[in-house]
This record gives structure tokens, C-alpha cells and sequence, in this order.
């Protein structure tokens, strides 16, 4: 399991509310950071969990394949951020 999903999962966030973060994601990932850190995890999770988003974003497209998302549009997404 992606080690993203399982850090929500061990922190009690529902199937439904991760598959709603990273269909956000693939939408506007700023938004996602936000809603991410409104979940009421603790800070050394939080902390963890973006840290390991940041130093691979590669987790991202495995948790989007993962959970049966659409990852072309996050890297629309990215390529939005970036203009």
C-alpha cells in the first residue's frame, strides 16, 4: 500500500475522504494541501506526510493509480502552478 494512504488510513481518515483528497489533488493541489492539514492529524504526522510528498511526488502518482483516479490531470494541474 502506498505509503501516503496508509498513513491516512492509520490515522482514521475514511477510504472516502482520501479518495476525495487525492481527487482534489488531481484538481488544485494547493486545495488538497489545505483540506490535508485540516484532517486533524497530529503534527508529527502532518509533518511526515508532507515531507514525504515533498521529497517524492512520486507517491502522489502511485496513490492517484492506486486508489483509480486520473493522473493526467494532475499533471495538468502542475503545469497550471507552473504558468
Amino acid at each position: 500500500m502506498n505509503p501516503i494512504i496508509a498513513l491516512l488510513k492509520e490515522n482514521n481518515i475514511s477510504d472516502e475522504q482520501i479518495s476525495s483528497i487525492f481527487q482534489t489533488l488531481t484538481q488544485n493541489p494547493l486545495a488538497a494541501m489545505a483540506t490535508i492539514s485540516q484532517l486533524g492529524l497530529p503534527q508529527d504526522k502532518l509533518q511526515m506526510l508532507m515531507a514525504q510528498v515533498m521529497q517524492n511526488p512520486a507517491l502522489i502518482k502511485e496513490a492517484v493509480e492506486e486508489l483509480g483516479l486520473d493522473f493526467s490531470k494532475v499533471e495538468a494541474a502542475k503545469e497550471q502552478l507552473q504558468k
